[in-house]
């Protein structure tokens, strides 16, 4: 069993979302921890990129505030080798696969691996395509996490087959941010997720609420949130470590 998949065994996993360098490394460093002490159970960190197709406007203007303010791949690896100083929570980058072109795939995920990365997710890369990039992380002990989409229904038994780590169920068509109602058939997908592994599945996209997280937890073994803890940073900025860590600690009560 990996160290994420360590995350789900004692309950249904809370797995907050921040992109790192908003509004600076500093400032993602102490939300970070905030939520670690709060009970987040497996943290995601984005690396900014410029042209991030699956993020909705909220985590898009992350991105444009973290690179405006000079963070960097090489910056961000440093910053995650001091937080494994005194954070012990499982941690995923989300990241878009150019970024890891560019970087060199064997160099990152070695990289990685030097900085205490657990698992990676590349939305932008289809499963037809991962073995492109997973052996390097394979290899290293670094899980790389699969998506599934709504419209995934005649390839969920392969994706859930091959799966590694959790399995990204997408709660809804689109890009990422705040939905008032998911429609989507989750029940079903994730009973056909279930016939074909016993890998964890996390529901993510459109995820804001207490209530909705609650809901979504009945489903599946974990909830990711996102756009609703960005849009906390961006509000309050250097000092939104104490409201991101209220917000953490009354997710994981509503999906216990």
């Amino acid at each position: 069993m990996s160290k994420i998949q360590d995350a789900f065994k004692n309950g249904k996993a809370f797995i907050p979302f921040i992109t790192c360098g908003d509004p600076d490394l500093e400032t993602t460093g102490k939300i970070v921890r905030a939520m670690a002490d709060a009970g987040a159970d497996l943290i995601e960190l984005g690396i900014p990129f410029s042209d991030p197709t699956a993020e909705g406007p909220v985590i898009q203007g992350a991105n444009i505030r973290a690179l405006a303010g000079g963070v960097t791949t090489d910056k961000i690896f440093d910053f995650v080798k001091e937080l494994r100083k005194d954070v012990a929570v499982p941690l995923v980058f989300m990241i878009y696969a150019n970024v890891v072109f560019s970087y060199g795939i064997e160099r990152f995920a070695a990289a990685c691996a030097e900085s205490g990365i657990d698992g990676l997710i590349l939305p932008d890369v289809p499963f037809e395509e991962k073995e492109e990039f997973a052996p390097a992380f394979r290899q290293r002990g670094i899980d790389f996490i699969s998506l599934i989409a709504p419209t995934s229904e005649q390839r969920i038994a392969e994706i859930a087959k091959d799966a590694e780590g959790f399995l990204y169920l997408v709660s809804s068509l689109g890009v990422t941010g705040e939905r008032a109602e998911i429609r989507t058939d989750l029940e079903t997908i994730v009973s056909s997720i279930r016939a074909n592994t016993e890998i964890p599945v996390a529901i993510g996209f459109g995820i804001s609420t207490p209530e909705q997280a609650a809901g979504m937890a009945k489903l599946a073994d974990g909830v990711i949130v996102g756009s609703a803890i960005v849009r906390r940073i961006a509000s309050q900025g250097r000092s939104a470590a104490g409201t991101v860590a209220e917000f953490t600690a009354e997710m994981k009560r509503a999906i216990r």
